[in-house]
C-alpha cells in the first residue's frame, strides 16, 4: 500500500531515481486506473472505501497465504491489492477532496499492511517454516520499518525537515520482500533452489532497515542541534544591538 510520493495531499522528496521511477510509472498507471477510478466514483464508492479495501486485501493475502508457505499466491494477492493505492489517490483528484485526512489514513493503514506481510513471514517461520532466526529477523523487519516511519513523522512533527533518503525506505523494503516471497512461492511449482531468496531478501531489508534507521536519527540530532544554535543566534543579536545603541 502507498507509495513515498504524494498521496492524498502529502508530499514528500524522492531521490532522483524513484522520481524518475514515480514519474513515469504513475502516468502509466493513472491513465490505465482513471475509467475504473471514474467507474467508482459514479457508483458512489469513497476513495476511503477503496483504502481499507485494499488494506484488507493486503492483510488477507498476508495472513491467510503466507504462515502456510504459499508465497506466490499471497503475493499475487498482495500485488492486486496495492493498486488500490493508485485508485483512491486518483478519485480523490478527481472529486477534489485531496485532504490531509486522506494523507493521514493512507499512512496509517500502510502501517496496518506492512505489519501484516511481515508478521505472515514470521508465522510461517514460527511454523511449518521452521526457522527460529528467520522468524526474528521478520520480526525485526516489522519493528524497524515502523521505527523507521515514526523518527521521519516525529522529527516533522517537532519542525525538523528531516531531509533524508535512507537506504531502504518503504517501497525498496516491500520491492525487495514481495518481489523475494513471489520467486520463493515458484519452489512450489517445481522450481529448485529458488526458495532461498526470501530468507537472503529478509536479511537485506533488515541490515538496510536498521542503516535507515541509524541514518534517521543522525539527521535528526544535526538539524536539532542546527536548529537550536540558530535560535540561540537570533536571541543574542537583539541583545547585541540593544547593548550598542545604549552605548554612548
Amino acid at each position: 500500500m502507498g507509495q513515498p510520493v504524494a498521496s492524498r495531499g502529502h508530499a514528500a522528496t524522492p531521490t532522483l531515481g524513484k522520481a524518475m521511477l514515480n514519474k513515469y510509472a504513475r502516468a502509466f498507471f493513472t491513465r490505465v486506473l482513471t475509467p475504473f477510478a471514474a467507474f467508482l466514483i459514479r457508483r458512489g464508492v469513497s476513495p476511503d472505501t477503496v483504502t481499507l479495501l485494499g488494506t484488507a486485501g493486503v492483510i488477507a493475502g498476508a495472513l491467510v497465504f503466507y504462515p502456510r508457505g504459499e508465497f506466490f499466491w499471497g503475493t499475487v494477492v498482495i500485488t492486486l491489492f496495492v493498486f488500490s493505492d493508485l485508485v483512491d489517490g486518483n478519485m480523490a483528484r478527481q472529486m477534489g477532496r485531496s485532504s490531509r485526512w486522506g494523507a493521514f489514513l493512507d499512512s496509517t493503514l500502510d502501517r496496518v499492511a506492512d505489519g501484516a506481510i511481515f508478521g505472515g513471514f514470521a508465522l510461517w517461520y514460527a511454523g511449518n517454516g521452521d526457522d527460529i532466526a528467520l522468524c526474528a529477523v521478520s520480526i525485526f523487519c516489522l519493528a524497524s520499518g515502523q521505527v523507521v516511519s515514526y523518527t521521519k513523522a516525529r522529527g516533522e512533527s517537532i519542525g525538523l525537515p528531516v531531509a533524508v533518503n535512507g537506504l531502504v525506505e518503504r517501497a525498496e523494503r516491500l520491492v525487495i520482500s514481495l518481489v523475494a516471497a513471489g520467486l520463493s512461492g515458484l519452489h512450489a511449482f517445481g522450481v529448485p533452489g529458488i526458495d532461498v531468496l526470501l530468507p537472503i531478501a529478509l536479511w537485506i531489508v533488515a541490515v538496510g532497515s536498521l542503516v535507515t534507521l541509524i541514518q534517521r536519527v543522525v539527521t535528526v540530532r544535526r538539524e536539532s542541534a542546527e536548529a537550536e544554535a540558530a535560535t540561540e543566534a537570533a536571541q543574542e543579536t537583539p541583545d547585541a544591538t540593544r547593548n550598542s545603541e545604549a552605548t554612548p
